[in-house]
């Protein structure tokens, strides 16, 4: 006869629990209250539902709101909550997610002359049904069934989304008298989640919910305006490319027109360059400097190269200088909370010879400028003279570009400023939406395996950090910007997959990584494969996966 007690172990100490327990009842009774609201947990390296009954010794680790899975699943439920209620205020209306935007999610719907009072109701109504603490209650059903039964109910994008998966299952969620189908996990009911807020901006909605950095509040929210123009002209984007969501896709590349997309795709990427060199040689007092920042993986480097080539056209002749050459030496530099050099504070640049420089060359001066020796950890003057002559400009990539301190000393109508980031809004389908976080964090695994020998769980260790970055030294700028441009190519997602998927494919079940490496292989099984041959050498794509005309392989 099966024992009807197991151990499971919590923070290093060992409890025993009747076997079959839910996650949540075992939180209840042996964790300490939490700050931040716990949603789910880890048992043994995988992320399971606090509904989950546990059936046999295990590890458990809770997953609460100051973790990016933890964010993730209570935006998800969130999101169920906010459908629910806007359709018991509008039940003939529409509403879907279109992008991440400051500290929320924003919202398109259907309504016309949709105002603040819409919202309101909305939002009264959600709270009403967070009081009511019903379940969000989980249910199978075959792919096949789920096929049929979106044809039926006329939910093309939920059927596009599932059309070509291989998986034999799809797994449903039902909220009162609402069902659907989400990509990921969910809190057990709707008394989880009393922290939001609504706003009217835009036309639609926008979502606020608790961040990572700051899991017990809602923080204020600043409409970042320049950000939300770069979604609308993605939104023009794909509509000239006549694709949405994941099923659209997938559907020109069974057709075989997959390398006709590409070629639209990149062609719209040359137009925006273009477009951008000329406001730079266009304008009355023509900048000396252009400053390129944006966060990791963004596609910095061949967006510079590529900007140069269309300043040449011009008749500019483009100049780079690096940032890490104007570095502080090592002694000198900032140490970060673990006591190693921070090269990513801007205190580890020398601002007063770099604003001294740029001064200079601007004025016409000849100026030595330095090398950053990174094994002796100094800076060095090898005879590199630099002045720069009427047709020339300057072109500084770095992280710090847009953040006014780095060149504070220099005239404004000297320096043309540009953000670059890889800014998705299609969808998998109306309720699940693509995180521009996940095609650069992506990106990044891929690109740290081929060029740097870098296994995918040393990139999803380190990506923690690399996006703690980002938020203090690049995000809070990117309205400093004169123009944005958008990296991501529409296509992208099916090529990396067949890059990303054996890399994360390696990752153990008994390794820390497996529970993100999972949820990263189940977002790219929606993809259909995409051969890489009929991309460009020019491609900003080509930066990770291999194959540009830039870069010594």
């Amino acid at each position: 006869m099966q024992n009807d007690s197991i151990t499971v172990t919590i923070e290093g100490r060992n409890y025993s629990v009747i076997r079959g327990t839910s996650l949540e009842k075992i939180k209840n009774d042996f964790c300490s209250e939490n700050k931040a609201i716990v949603v789910a947990a880890y048992v043994n390296n995988e992320i399971r539902e606090l509904t989950h009954p546990v059936t046999e010794d295990c590890s458990i680790s809770f997953i609460d709101l100051s973790s990016a899975d933890g964010v993730r699943i209570y935006q998800r439920s969130l999101t169920f909550l906010l459908a629910k209620a806007f359709n018991d205020i509008f039940p003939d209306e529409t509403i879907e997610v279109r992008h991440s935007v400051s500290k929320g999610l924003f919202f398109e719907c259907s309504v016309d002359d949709f105002d603040e009072e819409d919202v309101q109701r909305i939002e009264d109504r959600m709270r009403e049904l967070v009081n009511m603490d019903l379940p969000f209650e989980k249910k199978t059903m075959s792919t096949e069934e789920a096929r049929q039964l979106f044809l039926e109910k006329n939910r093309t994008d939920k059927y596009g989304a599932i059309k070509y998966r291989e998986k034999s299952y799809v797994t449903f969620y039902r909220f009162d008298d609402m069902e659907d189908y989400f990509y990921g996990f969910m809190v057990p009911s709707s008394g989880y989640l009393s922290l939001f807020r609504l706003e009217h901006d835009n036309g639609g909605i926008v979502l606020i919910s608790p961040r990572q950095t700051n899991p017990d509040t809602i923080e204020e929210h600043d409409i970042p305006k320049k950000l939300f123009q770069i979604f609308s002209e993605y939104r023009q984007w794909i509509n000239i490319l006549g694709v949405d969501n994941v099923g659209k896709l997938n559907d020109i590349v069974e057709a075989g027109k997959a390398g006709e997309f590409i070629m639209i795709s990149e062609a719209l990427h040359e137009k925006k360059i273009a477009r951008i060199a000329d406001m730079i040689s266009e304008r009355k007092n023509r900048p000396k400097i252009i400053l390129i920042a944006g966060p990791s993986s963004s596609g910095k480097t061949t967006f510079a190269q590529r900007l140069s080539i269309q300043l040449r056209v011009n008749g500019l002749i483009p100049v780079n200088i690096s940032l890490d050459d104007y570095f502080v030496d090592k002694d000198k530099t900032p140490l970060d909370e673990n006591g190693k050099p921070d090269f990513e504070a801007l205190e580890a640049v020398d601002l007063k010879l770099f604003n001294l420089q740029l001064n200079s060359l601007i004025n016409g001066e000849k100026v030595s400028i330095p090398t950053y020796n990174f094994i002796t950890g100094k800076r060095e003057y090898n005879n590199r003279i630099l002045q720069l002559k009427d047709d020339h400009v300057l072109v500084i990539e770095g992280i710090h570009g847009l953040n006014p301190r780095l060149t504070e000393e220099v005239s404004e109508d000297s320096k043309f400023k540009i953000y670059i980031s890889a800014i998705t809004s299609m969808q998998i389908d109306k309720q699940n939406r693509i995180p521009t976080t996940d095609l650069r964090f992506i990106r990044r695994i891929v690109r740290d395996h081929q060029f740097r020998g870098c296994p995918a769980a040393a990139t999803i260790d380190l990506w923690p950090s690399v996006r703690r970055g980002e938020e203090k030294n690049i995000f809070p700028f990117q309205e400093q910007a004169d123009v944005m441009f958008n990296s991501s190519l529409i296509y992208e997602l099916g090529v990396l997959k067949t890059y990303a998927i054996p890399l994360l494919s390696e990752i153990r079940p008994d390794q820390p990584q497996y529970s993100e490496s999972r949820r990263l292989i189940e977002f790219l099984s929606y993809f259909l494969n995409i051969d890489s041959d009929e991309i460009p050498p020019n491609s900003i794509l080509r930066e990770f996966i291999g194959g540009s005309c830039f870069f010594k392989e």
